[in-house]
């Protein structure tokens, strides 16, 4: 079952950041079938992803694997990324 996430977090430089794209899809392809990126429009360095999860357990493996620090380092991810999730009302 598909699950929509949203994910929020700062960047060093949006430029740099919006380049890592298909870096983006690639890893974490493997635990999501879509995913929609945002720009604030009162902070340009603040982003929200919007995605598709298909394996949760997989998306927070992805998320939080040490591995993937270079790529957060190299596209200028700051910490920390809040994961926000839907609520049953």
């Amino acid at each position: 079952m598909t699950k929509t996430i949203v994910t929020r977090h700062k960047v060093g430089d949006f430029d740099t950041w919006i380049k890592g794209h298909q870096d983006r899809l690639d890893v974490f392809g493997p635990a999501i079938s879509d995913l929609k990126t945002f720009q604030d429009a009162d902070d340009p360095n603040s982003v929200v992803l919007v995605m598709e999860v298909t394996d949760m357990d997989k998306f927070k493996t992805i998320l939080n694997d040490p591995a993937t620090e270079p790529l957060k380092a190299k596209h200028k991810v700051l910490e920390p990324i809040t994961v926000s999730m839907p609520v049953e009302v």
